[in-house]
Order: structure tokens, then sequence, then C-alpha cells
């Protein structure tokens, strides 16, 4: 490697030609980044007693590919924007001069045939910068005054236009002086002693930032022969990025990251996603034939440009994915992302894969309205694969998803219409889509809910009128606060300006009103004369009942579930409350009275009787209990240090060898003990939560 500090101008005129090779990434300068640029060459001209201008590195090397005409083509492996944007201020600056035939230190044709064409060559070597695709052809046709392509590149047309417009008669001679004043480290790497990959990447690390994605892509490419860099580019790479439309850039780092976590089980840090992938592939674990890895990459992009850009083939497939984004869960793409490559592989059907996609709905949904925290779903859909069979696809998958535990689980019926009447779905962050799917469910012509607004049936004035107040009863203040939000009272309406705070029959009878609504979420107004309490909480439940049957949970009976679980599962599911001997008489009453209470700490606790002990759980064990013959023998998760106990009936027994987990034990003899005992269950509960 050879580093000089060089004249650009110098650097560039002569006989030679700089190739932006076909991986990199195309012109992106924007009109900020040019201002600052000509804001410099204008202020390194007027410092006459400065040096110049450093405008950065030039990177490249010389291609094996040797030409009659002995011109040098040069590989850029680093300084294409800088060298680009120099290239069109100089293109504008020869036209400007043309065209207004102003005389300065230069020419028109001194300035195009010494820094922008090999005025003696034709064909591909006459121009000194070889751009890749479009970019290429539009700064040929702005340098030769030509027609731009139809498909001319946007980016590279603004910015030439915007240094035309900059260029007057009163600065043209201090931007031509200021050009010649620029200076850059010449960085000239030999192609049998220097690794361009390596260099690439320590400029990067300098300031020089890049993308993950552009990283990543000059990792694969760079190395290869020409001849193989371009077949991989043309006929995978670049369909690739293409597929993304204008949201390459933001999108390509997130499908990698997915990507990774697919095939290593582990999810990257979004920064750290090139590091990740060049571990994944000199560990071996990757395909080690180039144009097998490529392809591979270029299929899950293809399942991944389907899910989130929803450009997936068939209405049913489409629809599923625009909920999926709606609910914007985007951590369960590394399972679906496995999941599409097993049904682009024939290995279920449309239908199994369409009930799996239902099933990765209804379960975020359902844990959103019943307030399950978030945080642990990215490993949660991480592992989530490795319970598939095969053999039998979507069987095994409702039997992953219904014997999910604690804070994983799949909230139950139960739980779902418990949470759902009283949620405050007008608050709620996918409260549209919610509404949407409760309007349109199996109906075939949809209604599109995004024509109409949320209208609370009992209005949202604190000031009630007297109408209403008496229709609510004389407790219609907290029969507001609690109901007001809540799906029992919400609706939609064309006409919320024209109801408004109106009392109800108006709001039923009026032009527009509930009666003439083709709304079937107003179904249960038309049939009522009175909005009390009661209709408020007996439509809830009715729209309750209805999401039951929307947001579907998996349903395998006992005997299908155990042909997917673990031995460990199978050996628990072995024992009841009939093998512990001891639980008989008062004893039995008051485990009985102890369970119950600690089931209802938390929705998430889950109760497992073991062969020595009872096992109650959330993230994991939190209290076990060994029936013995006169009492319960309890014990916490938590170190002694941490427990407040001021009775002193908790005993230190780290490192005693005890049955259960933790090292706090204390005895429960009677009933009338639970008050206290619950009081130490719910520490190591707490402590466990704020843990996880």
């Amino acid at each position: 490697m050879k580093a000089t500090e060089a004249n650009l101008l110098s650097l560039i005129s002569g006989p030679k030609q700089f190739v932006v090779p076909i991986y990199q990434r195309t012109y992106n300068w924007y009109l900020t980044q040019c201002t600052k640029l000509l804001q410099d060459i204008i202020r390194a001209s007027r410092e006459l007693n400065a040096p110049g201008h450093f405008v950065g590195s030039i990177v490249y090397f010389q291609e094996n590919i040797q030409n009659t005409t002995g011109i040098p083509k040069l590989l850029l492996i680093d300084g294409q924007q800088r060298l680009t944007t120099v290239s069109l201020l100089v293109a504008a600056l020869a036209h400007f001069i043309k065209e207004k035939g102003i005389s300065i230190d230069t020419t028109p044709t001194k300035l195009q045939n010494y820094y922008l064409l090999n005025a003696d060559e034709d064909g591909g070597l006459h121009f000194k910068l070889l751009l890749t695709r479009r970019d290429k052809e539009t700064i040929k046709a702005l340098i030769k005054g030509n027609p731009l392509p139809k498909d001319a590149s946007l980016r590279v047309v603004e910015n030439y236009a915007f240094f035309k417009e900059q260029i007057n008669v009163e600065n043209v001679a201090f931007i031509y002086s200021g050009i010649q004043r620029l200076f850059v480290v010449d960085v000239a790497l030999e192609r049998d002693k220097d690794n361009p990959q390596l260099i690439f990447e320590s400029l990067n690390s300098t300031g020089l930032r890049l993308s993950q994605a552009d990283l990543i892509r000059n990792f694969i490419l760079m190395g290869q022969d020409v001849t193989i860099q371009t077949e991989l580019y043309e006929c995978f790479w670049h369909p690739m990025e293409s597929s993304y439309g204008n949201e390459y850039s933001s999108i390509f780092d997130k499908f990698m990251r997915d990507y990774l976590s697919v095939k290593t089980g582990i999810i990257p840090n979004i920064d750290q996603v090139y590091d990740f992938f060049k571990n994944y592939v000199q560990s071996g674990k990757a395909p080690q034939n180039i144009h097998e890895l490529v392809k591979d990459i270029y299929n899950f992009s293809c399942y991944y440009v389907d899910m989130v850009l929803h450009t997936v083939k068939g209405p049913k497939l489409k629809v599923l994915f625009k909920n999926l984004s709606k609910l914007q869960v985007a951590v369960s793409y590394p399972f679906l992302l496995a999941v599409f490559n097993d049904y682009s592989n024939k290995r279920l059907s449309i239908e199994d894969f369409g009930e799996i996609l239902q099933l990765t709905e209804n379960y975020v949904f359902r844990r959103a309205i019943c307030g399950v925290p978030t945080n642990s779903l990215n490993k949660t859909f991480l592992t989530l694969y490795r319970n598939v069979v095969v053999d039998n696809y979507l069987e095994s998958v409702k039997a992953a998803y219904q014997s999910l535990e604690s804070y994983k689980r799949f909230p139950s019926d139960h739980e779902f219409l418990t949470a759902f009447v009283i949620k405050d779905v007008y608050n709620f962050r996918t409260r549209n889509y919610m509404l949407d799917k409760l309007e349109n469910f199996r109906r075939k012509e949809p209604v599109a809910i995004d024509e109409y607004t949320i209208e609370h049936v009992m209005p949202q004035n604190q000031n009630l009128s007297s109408s209403w107040q008496t229709m609510l009863g004389e407790n219609w203040k907290e029969v507001q606060e609690r109901y007001l939000h809540t799906i029992g009272n919400i609706t939609l309406t064309g006409y919320n300006s024209e109801l408004s705070d109106r009392p109800f029959a108006f709001k039923k009878t009026a032009e527009g009103g509930f009666d003439h609504s083709p709304i079937r979420l107003n179904d249960y107004l038309r049939q009522v004369d009175l909005w009390s309490e009661d209709q408020i909480k007996e439509r809830a439940q009715m729209l309750a009942e209805k999401a039951l049957l929307v947001w579907h949970a998996p349903a395998l009976e006992r005997n299908v579930l155990i042909k997917y679980q673990s031995q460990d599962e199978q050996e628990f599911n072995k024992y009841s409350i009939d093998n512990f001997e001891h639980l008989r008489g008062d004893l039995l009453s008051t485990f009985e009275a102890l369970r119950k209470r600690i089931l209802n700490i938390d929705s998430s606790v889950k109760e497992e009787f073991k062969k020595l002990y009872i096992a109650y759980k959330s993230v994991t064990n939190f209290v076990d209990i060994v029936p013995q013959k006169a009492r319960l023998r309890l014990s916490l998760n938590m170190d002694f240090k941490d427990i407040i106990d001021p009775k002193n009936l908790c005993k230190d027994i780290t490192d005693l060898g005890r049955w259960g987990n933790g090292n706090v034990e204390f005895g429960v003899y009677e009933i009338k003990n639970l008050d206290y005992a619950m009081e130490l269950i719910r520490q190591s509960f707490d402590r466990q939560m704020e843990e996880s």
C-alpha cells in the first residue's frame, strides 16, 4: 500500500479510469453535503495563506484486466462519493463557462479533457469515472450534454442542477481556484499484498460510516473475481435490493438481524449485524459456497419483503401480514421467516401457513389486551420454531403456543374475556385494528372503518347533561369513570359531530344515528332504548364473546399436548394432589386455602405437582410447598438476607440441601397463619418480577 498526499485534480488528470465496483452502493450525497463542499471550496480559494482543503481519501487498486490502450483501470474502494461530487461540479463549471462565454484561467474543453474524459479514447474508456448502473448513464449524459436516460439517477441530476444554479459570474473564478486547492490522501493498494476488505473496514471505523447492509454486501463481493462479483450482484443482490424499493436502507439491516437470528439462534444487536454476519460466515456455520450463501440470503429476503412490504401473492396471506404489521410485532419475524421457508419448500400447506399466521396475530393481540409484558417476546419467538414437528406441522405449532407458560403464556379464554370488557380500548395503541377485526369478522363486504370516527355512546363530557345523568342513575359519575373508554361504550359512526353529547334517544333515531347505521358494532344499540351500566356491561360481554372467536386460542386436548412434551414435562404430569400422603383432613384444607391465594397473586402464576413438592412459578419457582405430617413446609426462592420477617419465622437453609428452591424456609400449620405467610410469599414473587 502506498499512501501519499495528492492534489485531487492532479490525481484525476492523465490517462486513467476510476471504476466503481458493481457491489458498491450507488451515489447518495444530499444537497446539504454538496452545499458544505461548495462552501469549503470557495473558502479555500480566498484563504491564500492556507495550504488548501482536505476532503478525505481516495483508495483504489488496479484491476488485473489489461487493455490495448494501456489506460489503467483503478477500482475504487473508498472515495466514490467525493470523486463523483467533484466531477459533477467540474461538469457544471465547464458548461457554465461555455454557455456564458466567460474567460477564466481555464476553458471548458480543458476542464472536460483533463478531469472528466480520456479524450483520445472511445467507448467504455472515454470517461475518467465509471459509476454503476443508472448512475453511470446519468453522469455520462450530463458530462456530454446529452438527453438524460428515462431512469436517470435522481441524486446525480439534483446535485448537478444544484451546482449549476450556484455558479455565477461573481464566484466562478473562486470556485475553479478552490477546486485546484482540494487535497486527498491517495491510497494505492497492491492486489496481491493488501487486503482491501480490512482497509475498507478500517476506513469505515474512522468516521466514514456505511450502513450494516453496505458492509455486508462489500464483505461478500469485494474479495471475489470480477466475473463472480457481477454474476452474484446481477442475479441475486441487485434484485434483492430493488425489491425493497425506497425502504432498502431502513429495512435491510433489520432483515439481516432476523436472518441471522434464524440461522444462529441468537439475536444480534442491530448496530453489530455486520460483525455478527462476518463471524457467522467465518465460523463455518454458513454455506461455504459463495453462490449458496448469497442465494440463501436472497431467498429469505424474498420472504421478508413478502411479509413486511406485503408483496406476497394471494389475498389471504396479504391480509394476515398486514394485520401483523398493524400490531407491530417485528419480534415474530425470525419465527415466521423459518415457517415461510418451510411453506416455500412445500412442507406445509397455504391453509396451515395461514392458520399459523393467525395464531401468531391472536397470541400477540391477546397478550396486549391482558397487559402481559412484551420484553420477553423476542426470545419466545426465537425459540418457538424448535418445537415444530414437520410431519404434524400445524398441530405442533398449536401445541407450542398452548404450552407456553407464565409470562410467555397464550392468555386463556377466561383471562382474555375478563380483560377485554374492562380494557381502556379508546387509548389502546391498536384500537382501530381491533374495531376493524370486530366489525368485519366473517363479513364478505368489508367496511372501511378508516372512513368512520370513534363514538362514545355515553359522552366524554365530564359535565353530563341532566338527561344523561338521569338515565345513568345517581351514581352516574362512577359509571362514566369506570366504563367511558371500555368496549361496551365505544362504537363507530360517520356522524360524530352531529351526535356529540346529545341524549341517547337522539343518537339512536337521528339521521345517521345508531338505528340507521350500517355498522354491525351498532346492532345492540338498535335493540335498546336505555343506556346505563347494565346495557354497557351486556354489550361488552357480547363483544367479548365475539372477540373469543375473532382472536381464538389453540385448544388441543390434553392427550394431544402430551405428545409434544419433553420427558421432564411428561414426568411432571404423572403427579397430582393424590400423590402426597400427608394432604389429608385439616392440613388439606389449609393447603387448598393457601394454593388458592397463591394462584390469585397474578394470572401468570402456574402450579406444578412434582414428586416431592408442589411448585408455584411465574418466571421460575418463587415458592415451593413440601407437605409434611403436621405442617406445610414452604421454601422461598430468594436470599435469606433479603426477606423481611418481623415475626422471625423464617429459617436460613442456604446449602442445607432441602427439597424445593431457595434459601428461605418457614412452616404453615393452620389457616389462621395464611395472612402472614402470604406477606412472605409475596416478597419472593415481587422480587422475581423485578429481576425478570
